[in-house]
């Protein structure tokens, strides 16, 4: 069962940009992709924690700032060489509003 909450809305993110949401799990970061797509994943890389929120967003992926580790936005894996993943949690939009399912939340605290 969803439980959808209001996290924002789309301007509130630049394109090819992200922003971050405190949660009782960390910092998610919500990213938005030059097609108007969002996306929303643990702000920190499998690498080494770095904040993936400052990194550059390509496509539906995103550079770590620290050492170019690049994730994958749609599944928070790890892309080319490089193993490791993050956790994804499910977002949507309504009109302009971004919405993210808190439910999505509660599994990934209960891993």
């Amino acid at each position: 069962m969803s439980n959808w909450i209001e996290i924002g809305t789309l301007s509130d993110i630049p394109l090819r940009g992200a922003r971050c949401v405190r949660t009782p799990l960390g910092r998610i970061a919500v990213f938005r992709t030059a097609a108007d797509e969002v996306y929303a994943i643990e702000d920190r890389c499998p690498h080494k924690d770095g904040p993936l929120s400052q990194g550059i967003v390509h496509g539906t992926g995103v550079t770590c700032p620290l050492h170019n580790w690049v994730i994958s936005l749609e599944t928070g894996e790890a892309l080319g060489a490089d193993e490791g993943a993050v956790r994804t949690f499910d977002l949507k939009l309504d009109g302009e509003r971004i919405l993210m399912d808190a439910s999505s939340m509660a599994v990934a605290a209960a891993e």
